[in-house]
């Protein structure tokens, strides 16, 4: 049998056992549930508060003095909260623009909702496919807004002004210790970058803020794991994955590499999964005829769990999306989780065929957001005043979920500080 389905048929299983007990409150004669505890030490406003604290940098754009001044921040933040940091270094170049195929005739369809589609529909609900039709249900314009005028806030558009510079980039890591498989190790990771002109508040500071609570949660003097953990925030997401791409081509080949030798130390642990976060609130539907999506969080919405079907390692990474969908089972406040076979422009790709690997998300990349589904996707609108209560819950819970399950993969424990 796969070692992938061993791992989740066991953590699965004790998984199962904590559901009773979610509330932190052991049965008679047994120990406190880590995965409870851990979770329980998560808190609305905390989330919230990094998140609004990321947003004081604007959009965060790579290139640019606002990214270097959030890639501060963020190390400053973990060093505080007791997650030593390091950083990666590398350089990004703008790669040269790649032709456009020509547009068949026919091919081409209107942007307006209101102009018809060759079918007489609407763009609501036709003309992405042959004859007008739609996979995607009803849908909405989407695109990366470079007006900087389009931000009606005139401090913000001052803030987001710079262009980006090709150069010299860093991104920050810290990574907490295991006490007896130091070796060995899961990377939980967020992008820290964004774009639009607005705040990055959900694309992509509601991941990062996740990573960061995680890590001054299992950061804590009383908390023990048994394997490492990573919490890493890329930079460069939004120009092609570079950050983490770099992060996969400097340190892949030193995985469980003692240094120095007889040291104990490891200063890149053998990968056991990478776990990605990004766009973590909006969970609104789709858009109706007219294009607009609804201001209210759905009844239905729900963490979104992906992993690649077409990776190399894609029963495995199918095994670890189900341990997160056992832990949100047993420990999540709020929202349950669904698993998806697409996961798709994220920072979990560059590791996909190295690793077991997953994304958590907000909707389904590949479809919901491709098709409009969050409207402030790199746009002016992406603030945190944008978002409820209800939206950063559902951020809230998908820390929920991740941290249960890492509890559980990573062998946590609670002990005496």
């Amino acid at each position: 049998m796969r070692r992938g389905i061993l791992l989740a048929v066991g953590v699965g299983v004790m998984l199962g056992a904590g559901a009773d007990r979610a509330a932190g409150q052991p049965a008679t004669g047994e120990a406190v549930d880590p995965a409870a505890e851990l979770v329980g030490r998560l808190d609305l406003e905390r989330y919230k508060a990094t998140i609004k604290g990321l947003t004081q940098f604007g959009d965060r754009r790579q290139g640019t003095r606002r990214n270097r001044d959030a890639v501060d921040w963020i190390e400053a933040w973990l060093d505080e909260v007791g997650c030593a940091t390091e950083r990666l270094h590398y350089t990004y170049e703008t790669p040269p623009p790649r032709p456009r195929p020509p547009i068949r005739a026919g091919g081409a369809r209107p942007l307006n909702p209101t102009e018809p589609t060759p079918t007489g529909g609407r763009i609501g609900r036709n003309g992405s496919g042959p004859g007008g039709s739609s996979i995607f249900g009803y849908r909405r314009r989407t695109g990366v807004i470079r007006d900087p005028m389009l931000q009606p806030d005139e401090a913000l558009r001052a803030l987001n002004m710079e262009e980006p510079v090709d150069g010299p980039r860093s991104q920050v890591y810290c990574t907490k210790i295991g006490s007896t498989r130091p070796d060995e190790m899961y990377i939980l990771g967020a992008h820290m970058d964004g774009h639009g002109f607005g705040e990055a508040a959900n694309d992509d500071g509601s991941g990062t803020a996740l990573v960061m609570e995680l890590a001054r949660i299992l950061s804590a003097p009383d908390v023990r794991t048994e394997r490492s953990i990573r919490f890493a925030l890329w930079n460069n997401e939004e120009t092609g994955l570079n950050g983490s791409r770099a992060y996969v081509e400097q340190r892949r080949e030193r995985q469980g590499l003692e240094d120095p030798p007889g040291s104990g130390r490891y200063p890149e642990p053998r990968w056991l999964g990478m776990i990605q976060h990004d766009m973590m609130l909006f969970d609104h539907g789709a858009p109706g005829p007219d294009g607009e999506v609804s201001p209210v969080q759905r009844r239905e919405a729900d963490v979104n769990i992906e992993f690649q079907s077409s990776s190399e390692l894609a029963a495995e990474s199918r095994d670890l999306a189900f341990v997160f969908k056992a832990a949100n089972d047993a420990y999540a406040t709020d929202y349950p989780a669904m698993v998806g076979p697409h996961m798709t422009n994220t920072d979990s790709t560059p590791f996909m065929n190295v690793t077991p690997s997953i994304s958590l998300r907000e909707n389904e990349r590949g479809m919901h957001i491709g098709a409009g589904w969050d409207p402030h996707w790199h746009q002016p609108t992406d603030r945190y005043d944008t978002f409820s209560d209800d939206d950063f819950r559902l951020g809230l819970n998908a820390a929920q979920t991740t941290l249960a399950a890492i509890a559980q993969l990573a062998g946590a424990a609670i002990v005496e500080p």
